[in-house]
């Protein structure tokens, strides 16, 4: 992979040979945990100016019309978020001389306050070709990472790091495209989302929509929060935002298609099961649950097309006519393969295949097998090997180990159950479809992967060493160096990882772990730390941050008590008197479980008077300790009993990880966020 400085440039061509998009992702760290910036996308035409408004792409515009230019999302690693952008350099317009690589921060803050900020990008592939990382980011509010452009007919990419102080109205201004921003997008905001709901309305009644508002067609979206007692209008995806200040208006009205409310039951016993279109009956083993579920996967994929593109473009795949095939067989040697699966994707006289492997419940991959499908794809010229099970790859590896000469030529990537269900809850809940039959097929795709039977529930097992470590923990026998807990530390990250990926769908926001690592760190060196962290205390801890709170969600699992705590620490009320901000608390906290531990944080304090909810009920000056000390900020910590099998019962390790941390959200949190959308 080519290391690029600032200024630099390179012919695409002179890095590889292979055909197809590119992707490039750009990636940052924060050791506070609390970073975040969005990507975006610009294509310039001859003058270098954007061609109009739609050669702007963001997050509530992620796609082109023609799927040349594709935002994949983040994605959460091990030392901060990455983001990647899918670009198809040869289906693009031939007018089109350049696509500008860019991403922005909001609320005042900078990219200065972000590490380890860089742009990798890689072929179709999946090998990476080039990096560039930026070292003296400042007070910047946005960023140009890089550029692909035109050069006597080949695409060339120069490394350009340059920043901008005024932000993504900065940015954006300097290629033609109109942005409002900060305060100026406030006003806009509340009459952009009235005339939303006007064009919604009429586009529900079966009118014509053939106007557009014009304080609604700047590039950057505004968003203003709708008054209490009126529904939002499902015209797009509602996201809350991510900092102070900061509001969105979209470019244009479209209208999405979610999950209807579920409509009255006209069962006459309360044991009826509606009928479903995919059905878990009749599976009695681990080769039927595999080829239902495979075929299952692949029929949603080629009739929601949304859904399809998502699950492919994770892969390098174009966007195109898309095809998928069953139980195909191929020749090996003197025997048979049958993969279970194949993926095509045509696109300008060119065929994109993948094989795809699949495992349900706790079967695992094979490296013989895994291996033998490489070198048929390979020997066929095809692109890429998906395996599916519901184990979840580490820091953008495999599950399996497998000979790296037999991935020089295709690529190997892995997709877990969780993040199928993850995209389609994206889809289904949040973002929606333009068909509506497609919500409800993504529904019922849902309903099928949450069923025990279908085995494709995600990561349900801690591992063979889970039980011993324990004991070990519990017998006070465990030493650094013992390699099953590594694996214990490995499988943690899973669990937490899997755990954000259902907040995520469940929410419609972006969540993801919280890693304060150091400059230079590897997945090595994390692991290590909380290897030590089981040693010397017995516990696994891990922080999750969900776009738009207050602060991150933590979780630890004492191992020696058998205890797994969720908790949160939010501020004080300004300008109140010590004993008022405890009773103003307790009011939020009204239907919290009387267990909830309230710690009184004062200023610059780790440490303060703490007393379960229930005593504080009876006696809120508990907290206040006779007024001796201001009171800055609240730590709520929920505790939970956890469960001691591995495997998939509801009294297992996992599913209490699961259950302490809903119940803190439903019961909690909830609280604290209806307090907070009041004012």
């Amino acid at each position: 992979m080519e290391q690029l400085v600032k200024g630099a440039n390179v012919a695409l061509a002179a890095l590889s040979d292979i055909e197809g998009p590119v992707t490039l992702t750009l990636g940052w760290s924060d050791p506070t945990g609390a970073g975040e910036a969005d990507v975006s996308v610009l294509l310039q035409g001859a003058d270098g100016k954007a061609r109009g408004d739609g050669d702007f792409f963001f997050y509530n515009h992620p796609s082109s019309a023609d799927g040349t230019v594709q935002l994949l999302g983040k994605t959460p690693t091990g030392g901060g978020s990455e983001d990647g952008i899918q670009v198809d350099l040869e289906a693009l317009p031939a007018d089109v001389t350049g696509v500008v690589i860019a991403a922005s921060r909001y609320g005042g803050a900078t990219f200065g306050e972000l590490d380890d900020l860089r742009l990798t990008l890689a072929d179709s592939a999946g090998n990476p070709l080039l990096s560039f990382d930026i070292g003296d980011a400042g007070e910047e509010t946005a960023f140009v990472f890089g550029e692909l452009y035109r050069r006597d007919g080949a695409w060339k990419f120069r490394a350009v790091g340059q920043g901008y102080a005024s932000g993504l109205a900065g940015l954006a201004g300097d290629f033609g495209i109109d942005v409002q921003d900060d305060e100026a997008e406030a006003e806009a905001g509340a009459e952009a989302v009235t005339e939303a709901s006007t064009v919604a309305a009429e586009a529900a009644d079966g009118g014509t929509v053939t106007r557009t508002a014009p304080e609604a067609v700047h590039a950057e979206p505004v968003r203003a929060e709708p008054a209490a007692d009126v529904a939002a209008p499902p015209v797009a995806k509602t996201l809350e935002a991510p900092a102070a200040g900061r509001v969105r208006t979209g470019r244009r009205v479209v209208k999405k298609n979610t999950l209807p409310v579920a409509k009255v039951n006209l069962a006459d016993h309360a044991g009826w099961q509606g009928a479903r279109l995919f059905s878990v009956s009749g599976l009695r083993n681990d080769q039927e649950r595999e080829v239902r579920a495979t075929s299952t996967l692949l029929a949603v994929m080629t009739q929601v097309p949304e859904f399809g593109r998502r699950i492919t473009a994770r892969f390098g795949a174009p966007a195109g006519t898309m095809q998928t095939f069953a139980e195909a067989s191929f020749k090996h040697g003197e025997s048979t393969v049958r993969p279970d699966g194949v993926v095509r994707v045509s696109r300008a006289g060119r065929i994109w295949t993948a094989l795809v492997e699949t495992k349900t419940g706790g079967s695992p991959l094979k490296r013989e097998q895994v291996e033998s499908y490489l070198e048929v794809a390979s020997r066929n010229s095809y692109e890429c090997v998906i395996t599916l099970s519901n184990d979840l790859a580490l820091d953008g590896g495999h599950p399996v180990t497998v000979d790296r000469r037999k991935t020089r030529k295709v690529a190997l990537r892995h997709l877990s159950w969780a993040e199928v269900a993850h995209e389609a809850r994206l889809l289904c809940h949040h973002e929606g479809t333009a068909n509506p039959s497609h919500a409800w097929l993504l529904g019922e795709l849902l309903h099928y992967l949450e069923q025990d039977n279908a085995g494709c529930q995600g990561f349900q097992n801690m591992g063979a060493t889970w039980v011993p470590i324990r004991n070990s923990i519990t017998e006070g026998t465990l030493r650094p160096g013992d390699r099953r807990a590594v694996q214990v530390a490995e499988n943690w990250e899973k669990l937490i990882r899997q755990l954000c990926l259902r907040l995520g769908g469940e929410s419609g926001l972006p969540v993801a772990p919280v890693v304060r690592k150091k400059r230079g760190d590897d997945p090595a060196e994390r692991r290590a730390r909380t290897v030590a962290g089981l040693v010397e205390t017995g516990r696994l801890t891990a922080e999750i941050k969900t776009s738009g709170a207050a602060g991150p969600l933590g979780v630890e699992a004492d191992l020696r008590t058998g205890q797994i705590e969720a908790t949160t620490v939010v501020p004080a009320p300004d300008r109140a008197r010590t004993l008022t901000r405890v009773t103003r608390l307790l009011r939020q906290l009204d239907g919290a479980p009387g267990e909830l531990r309230i710690e009184a944080l004062p200023p610059g304090g780790s440490t303060g008077p703490c007393e379960l909810l229930k005593n504080l009920r009876a006696e809120p000056g508990l907290l206040a300790q006779g007024g001796a000390e201001e009171i800055a900020a609240f730590r709520l910590t929920l505790p939970m009993s956890m469960g001691t099998r591995r495997g998939v019962e509801e009294t297992g390790f996992i599913r209490s990880v699961d259950a302490v941390v809903d119940r803190f959200q439903e019961q909690v949190l909830a609280g604290l966020r209806v307090a907070e959308a009041t004012p």
